[in-house]
C-alpha cells in the first residue's frame, strides 16, 4: 500500500470525523434548547469531580416546588453573597420560614456548605440534567473567531488532502490502465 493510498484514507477518516463531531454539537445545540434545555459551561472548581471544570451542563427548567436535596441547580447567588454571576451547586437543605422555601447549596468538591441562603422567586428552576465533561472547553476555544477560523481552516485542508490525494491515485491507475 502506497504512502499516498494510507495518507488519503488517514485524511478522509479524520475530515469526515471532524465533519460527524461538527455535525453532532451543532444539532445538540439547536435541538436540545427546543426541547427546553439551557446550556451552561462550568468554568469553576467547586463541583469537583461530579462536574469537573470545563463541562458543559444541560439543564432543564422544574417547578421550584418540585426542588429537592441531591438536586444541583444552576443559579444566582444572592447580591452581596460573594460570587458574581450564575453558580452550579447541589442542594443540601430546604428549610421553610414562614410561608417561603430558603435553600442551601453546597459544591460537590467544596468542604462547607455555602455561606448563604436563598429564595427562588421564579415559578421555575434551572435543574442540572446531565452534563459532558470538557466540551466547554472546546466551547469556550470556538468562542474565539481566530480559533473557529484555525479549525475551519484545517478542515478545509483536510478536504483539499483527500482531493488530491485520491486525484493522483486515480491517475496514477489511469497511468497503469493505459500501459496495460
Amino acid at each position: 500500500m502506497s504512502r499516498f493510498v494510507r495518507l488519503d484514507r488517514a485524511a478522509g477518516i479524520a475530515a469526515r470525523s471532524a465533519f460527524l463531531f461538527v455535525l453532532v454539537v451543532a444539532a445538540a445545540m439547536v435541538v436540545l434548547p427546543l426541547a427546553g434545555y439551557h446550556r451552561y459551561v462550568i468554568t469553576g472548581g467547586s463541583m469537583g469531580e461530579t462536574i469537573p471544570k470545563g463541562s458543559v451542563i444541560w439543564a432543564k427548567e422544574v417547578l421550584v416546588e418540585d426542588l429537592r436535596n441531591g438536586d444541583v441547580i444552576t443559579y444566582r447567588p444572592p447580591r452581596g453573597a460573594g460570587p458574581e454571576g450564575l453558580v452550579t451547586h447541589r442542594i443540601v437543605a430546604v428549610r421553610r420560614q414562614g410561608d417561603r422555601r430558603v435553600f442551601l447549596t453546597k459544591g460537590d468538591g467544596n468542604r462547607a456548605a455555602d455561606p448563604w441562603t436563598f429564595e427562588l422567586n421564579e415559578e421555575t428552576q434551572a435543574r442540572v440534567a446531565f452534563h459532558l465533561p470538557h466540551v466547554g472547553r472546546a466551547l469556550a476555544l470556538a468562542s474565539v473567531r481566530e480559533n473557529r477560523m484555525v479549525v475551519v481552516g484545517l478542515i478545509a485542508l483536510l478536504v483539499v488532502i483527500a482531493t488530491f490525494s485520491k486525484l493522483w491515485r486515480d491517475a496514477g491507475t489511469a497511468m497503469k490502465e493505459s500501459v496495460a
